[in-house]
C-alpha cells in the first residue's frame, strides 16, 4: 500500500470514528498519530510536533482568561442589564441575546459563551413568562455566528492560523475575519428575528419540575405499619433498593419533621416514606414489607423540597467525570450526597432503572439535594445549574482584574498594528494569565482545571495528520483530482464545494478536525488552479464555524435538552440559516480576499 493510499485510509477510519463517537475525539486523535508512526508515514518527532505549536499555548491561556471572567460574575451582570432593557418583549430579548452572545463569543469562544449565558437566559425566559425554547436556540446560534468574527472567537480559528503558518503562509491577524464576520452576524440575527423566531417551538417552562419530568406516577407515600419487618432497621439493612427496588427520597416523622435519609437512618413505626419506583414494585410492598400505600397522596415539588433541600436541573458538562459512567459506577448518591430522580436526554425522559443509564454530555438531571452541593459540582466543572446562580462562589471584587487581564491580552496582540511591534499571541495571552494569577483572580491550584486538555490534544494530533497529508503527497493527490473534475467550473464553484464539504464534515466531526482535514487539500487545489490560497483558507475557516443544521455542535448540545427541542427543530431552522450564511460568504469572501493571488 502506497503512503498516499495509507494516509487516506487512515483519514477515512478517523472520520468514521469521529462520527460514531465510539471513542472520545482526543483518543481518536492519539490513535491516528500512533498509526502514522507505526506505519512509518511520520517519524516520532514529526508526529508529536503539533504539541509544540504555539497555538496550543494560546488556546490554553485563553481558557484561563475566560475562566477569570466567569469566576467574577460578569455574565450575571450582563443578564440583569438585558432584562432591564428588554422587559418581557420577546423580539427585543431575542435581538439582545443574539447580539450579546455574538459579541461575547468573538472573544470568549462560542461554546464557553453559550454555557455562561445558558442559566441567565433561562432566568430571563422565566421573568418574561416565555418558554425557554424561544430564547435558547437564538443564544446558541448567536454565539456560533459571533465566533467567526475574530481570531480568538473559536479554537478552530486559532488552529487554522497555526496550521497555515506551518505551511508557509502568514497567520490570521486578530481582526482579519471581522469585516465579513460582522456582516454575517447581522444577516443571521435578521433571519432569526424575521423568520427563524416564528419557527421556534413553544416547549419547556411553566410546569413544575415533577410535571415536566412526568415522575408523578413513580413516586408514592408509604406508612410504616406496627408489624412491619422494617421497624428498627436502617435503610441499608432493609434493602429497599436491592430487594424492593425502591428509592427512599424523604422520611416524614411526627410533626412534619422531614429527614433527608442516609444509609444508616433507622426506620420507626409510623414513619411516612416518600419513595420512588415502578408501580408494580410499589404495589407489592404491603405484603412483603408491612407498608401501607396512602391513596390520597398528591405529588408536587413541595413534597420533595424542605429546609435546604430542593429540586434542581443540572446539565452534564463536556469533560465531566460523569460522562461515560452510570449513577451506579460513579457512586453518585454517596459521592455528591444528592439523589437523581430523572434524566432527560433530547426530549426522552428516563425514570426507571436510572442507576444503569450511561450519562452523556448534554444530559439534564433532575436532582434532589442542597444548592451548596450543586455549587461544589459546578466549581469542579462537572455540571451546569440551569437557573440563575448564587453569588457566593463568585469573586465580584476581582471583576476589574479579570477585565484588565483580558484587555492587556487584546492590547498586546494589537501592538503590531498600532506601533509596529510584533508580540506573539502566545506571549500576549501568557502575560494576561500572569495578571490573573498575581491578583488571585484565578488561583494557581485551579488554573489547570480551567483548561480543556481534550481539545488541545485533538488540535495537536490533527496538525500532525496535516503534516502527514503534506509529506506523503495525499493533499496534492486529492487536489489534482478536484482540479481535474471541477476546475472547469471556475474558482467560485470550487470554493463553494470546499465550503459545503467543510460544513458537512462539521456535523459528525469536531469543527477543528473538519477544518484541519480539508485545509491542506483546499490550499493545494487553489495553488494548482492559480488562485489565491488565502481565499480558500478564509472560506474554510468560516465554514467550520457555521454548524447549525444538527444539534451536534457543542454550543447546540448545551441548549438541546434544556430547550426541549426536537432534532428536526435544528434541521428546519438551522438549514435555512446555513444556506443564508453560505450565500453571504460566497459573495463577500472573494471581495475581501480576491481569487487573483497578490503580486509577489
Amino acid at each position: 500500500m502506497t503512503p498516499i493510499i495509507l494516509t487516506l485510509v487512515l483519514l477515512a477510519v478517523a472520520i468514521v470514528l469521529f462520527a460514531t463517537e465510539k471513542f472520545p475525539v482526543d483518543v481518536v486523535g492519539i490513535l491516528l498519530v500512533i498509526a502514522l508512526v507505526l506505519t512509518q508515514v511520520l517519524t516520532v518527532q514529526e508526529a508529536v510536533a503539533g504539541f509544540g505549536n504555539d497555538v496550543i499555548i494560546t488556546i490554553a491561556g485563553l481558557f484561563i482568561l475566560v475562566g477569570g471572567l466567569i469566576k467574577t460574575g460578569l455574565v450575571d451582570l450582563i443578564g440583569r442589564r438585558m432584562h432591564r432593557m428588554a422587559g418581557d418583549n420577546q423580539f427585543v430579548l431575542t435581538a439582545l441575546i443574539m447580539a450579546m452572545a455574538a459579541l461575547s463569543a468573538s472573544v470568549l469562544k462560542n461554546t464557553t459563551t453559550t454555557a455562561m449565558f445558558l442559566p441567565v437566559v433561562i432566568g430571563l425566559a422565566a421573568k418574561a413568562k416565555l418558554p425557554p425554547s424561544k430564547l435558547l436556540m437564538p443564544l446558541a446560534f448567536g454565539a456560533i455566528l459571533g465566533g467567526s468574527c475574530t481570531l480568538i472567537g473559536t479554537s478552530t480559528n486559532l488552529a487554522v492560523s497555526g496550521t497555515i503558518q506551518r505551511l508557509g503562509f502568514e497567520g490570521l491577524s486578530m481582526f482579519e475575519l471581522t469585516p465579513v464576520g460582522v456582516i454575517i452576524v447581522a444577516v443571521g440575527i435578521f433571519y432569526m428575528l424575521v423568520w427563524g423566531r416564528r419557527m421556534l417551538p413553544s416547549t419547556g417552562g411553566g410546569e413544575s419540575l415533577t410535571d415536566q419530568y412526568s415522575i408523578r406516577d413513580y413516586i408514592s407515600e408509604l406508612v410504616v405499619l406496627p408489624n412491619s419487618r422494617m421497624v428498627g432497621k436502617t435503610l441499608r439493612e432493609s434493602n429497599f433498593s436491592t430487594e424492593l427496588e425502591l428509592n427512599v427520597l424523604n422520611i416524614i416523622r411526627g410533626e412534619e419533621k422531614r429527614i433527608a435519609p442516609g444509609a444508616f437512618e433507622r426506620i420507626h413505626e409510623g414513619d411516612v416514606l416518600i419513595v420512588e419506583g415502578k408501580i408494580p414494585d410499589i404495589l407489592r410492598v404491603k405484603e412483603e414489607a408491612g407498608l401501607e400505600i396512602r391513596p390520597d397522596f398528591r405529588l408536587n415539588d413541595g413534597v420533595l423540597e424542605y429546609q435546604d433541600i430542593g429540586l434542581f436541573e443540572v446539565l452534564v458538562m463536556r469533560g465531566s467525570d460523569l460522562v461515560g459512567q452510570t449513577l451506579k459506577t460513579s457512586r453518585f448518591r454517596q459521592t455528591y450526597d444528592m439523589t437523581v430522580l430523572a434524566v432527560n436526554r433530547h426530549g426522552e425522559t428516563f425514570v426507571n432503572k436510572l442507576s444503569d443509564v450511561m450519562l452523556k454530555f448534554g444530559d439534564v438531571l433532575l436532582v434532589q439535594g442542597s444548592r451548596d452541593r450543586i455549587e461544589t459540582m459546578m466549581s469542579a466543572g462537572e455540571v451546569l445549574l440551569l437557573e440563575d446562580v448564587s453569588h457566593k462562589s463568585m469573586r465580584l471584587e476581582k471583576r476589574k482584574w479579570a477585565i484588565t487581564a483580558f484587555l492587556v491580552f487584546l492590547g498586546l496582540s494589537l501592538f503590531k498594528v498600532v506601533i509596529g511591534v510584533d508580540i506573539p499571541l502566545a506571549i500576549a495571552v501568557l502575560i494576561g494569565v500572569m495578571v490573573l494569577l498575581a491578583t488571585k483572580t484565578v488561583r494557581y491550584a485551579e488554573m489547570y482545571e480551567l483548561i480543556d486538555f481534550r481539545l488541545l490534544v485533538l488540535i495537536a494530533c490533527m496538525m500532525s495528520f496535516g503534516a502527514a497529508m503534506e509529506r506523503t503527497g495525499a493533499d496534492q493527490f486529492l487536489a489534482g483530482n478536484i482540479e481535474y473534475y471541477f476546475g472547469d467550473f471556475g474558482g467560485t464553484a470550487v470554493l463553494a464545494g470546499f465550503f459545503l464539504l467543510t460544513v458537512i464534515l462539521t456535523q459528525p466531526m469536531s469543527n477543528q478536525a473538519a477544518a484541519l482535514v480539508v485545509l491542506p487539500v483546499a490550499i493545494k487545489t487553489a495553488v494548482a488552479l492559480g488562485l489565491n490560497p488565502r481565499t480558500f483558507i478564509i472560506a474554510i475557516t468560516y465554514a467550520a464555524s457555521f454548524s447549525f443544521i444538527t444539534p451536534l455542535e457543542p454550543a447546540c448540545v448545551l441548549v438541546y435538552t434544556p430547550g426541549r427541542y426536537r432534532f428536526m427543530d435544528f434541521v428546519k431552522i438551522g438549514t435555512a440559516l446555513t444556506i443564508i450564511v453560505f450565500i453571504v460568504a460566497m459573495i463577500l469572501v472573494p471581495v475581501f480576499w480576491p481569487f487573483q493571488p497578490p503580486p509577489q
